[in-house]
């Protein structure tokens, strides 16, 4: 409750001053304000410029993180599919060796 009373009083303070400034004064204001954006800018393009740098690192990293998985994947398989061809190579040459017969009915 004190919060809002509060907010209300410093809202009607800031347009009463509004209201006693000239024309000439709110025409000054809006210069310094003006001057004081200008003036923040070169630092604002300085961060964007950071931001964007940090960006490309971001994705130059997950890029180079996605293809050495992609190379463990693959090596994963091949090895996988190496081991899985001489245990078939095995199982072949034991049925080489076993006679089959056929049933008898």
């Amino acid at each position: 409750m004190y919060i809002c009373l509060n907010l209300k009083n410093i809202i009607m303070q800031n347009q009463e001053q509004e209201q006693q400034l000239s024309p000439e004064e709110i025409a000054v204001k809006r210069e310094e304000m003006l001057e004081f954006y200008k003036s923040s800018l070169i630092y604002l393009k300085a961060q964007s410029e950071y931001e964007d740098m940090l960006l490309k690192l971001d994705e130059t990293r997950f890029k180079r993180t996605q293809i050495q998985m992609q190379y463990a994947i693959m090596a994963n398989q091949s090895e996988n599919g190496e081991s899985e061809e001489s245990e078939d190579t095995k199982k072949g040459s034991d049925f080489d060796l076993e006679k089959r017969s056929l049933k008898k009915q």
